[in-house]
């Protein structure tokens, strides 16, 4: 018996890691991870109400309540000062409105849309799409853009064959109901049409564009991890 409840206990701790998975999709390799909805959080500002800004920051803050981080990824395309450009819901509360003003750059090419969780479980769809549903309930939700995939098909402005390659990284939600994270590897580039596509070779109907060059995924950290400025950090802690 205490053998076998020792093996158990390696188990959990085992399990407890995030799994991160290599693919390669039309030619580019990339970094995939699948979390189940209810372990993902936001993070923005800290408790004196500024904004974490890097990795290390919030691995810092969550070490302060006992907490390992397990998962951290920049969140979408923010304004200086790391201000969320678009909608940001965190503890229930919305601290910044849904953007819909027309404007250059990738966030506002329509559509764009939200990533959400709460009871009612998770979201990734078009801003208009959540505009539709029952108002409220959100634990979380950020807002990007563009959208990659909009029910199963990829956003109307994508071209098969672009030469515009760059990192990017972004989210979705597949035929289970998983968060499905996807970043390109190190050193490598993707084009907007593939990078949807792949979304779709994971079993996704609706997947979000989150940023490109300066976007950075650590997974499973064993040393505070320095990393570029962003805005919003999602974020998996135990």
């Amino acid at each position: 018996m205490k053998i076998i409840l020792i093996a158990l206990l390696a188990l959990n701790r085992l399990s407890a890691n995030v799994v991160e998975e290599s693919l390669t999709y039309a030619g580019v390799k990339f970094r995939v991870v699948w979390l189940e909805p209810k372990q993902v959080g936001i993070v923005w500002k800290d408790a004196g109400g500024a904004p974490y800004r890097s990795f290390d920051r919030v691995q810092a803050a969550f070490a302060k309540q006992g907490k390992t981080v397990k998962f951290l990824m920049n969140a979408g395309i923010f304004e200086p000062g790391g201000i969320p450009s678009g909608r940001h819901i965190e503890g229930g509360k919305t601290l910044r409105p849904l953007n819909l003003a027309d404007a250059p750059g990738n966030f506002f090419l329509k559509p764009n849309g939200v990533c959400t969780f709460g009871p009612k479980g998770a979201f990734v769809g078009s801003c208009e799409a959540w505009q539709k549903l029952p108002p409220g309930g959100e634990s979380w939700g950020i807002q990007s853009g563009p959208m990659l995939l909009i029910d199963g098909q990829r956003h109307p402005a994508f071209r098969e064959g672009s030469a515009s390659k760059l990192h990017r990284n972004g989210v979705g939600i597949d035929d289970k109901g998983s968060f499905v994270f996807a970043m390109t590897d190190k050193g490598q580039r993707v084009n907007f049409w593939d990078f949807a596509g792949l979304f779709l070779k994971l079993g996704c109907k609706n997947a979000l564009f989150l940023d490109g060059d300066i976007s950075q995924m650590v997974v499973n950290p064993d040393k505070m991890v320095s990393s570029n400025q962003f805005g919003v950090m999602f974020v998996v802690a135990e």
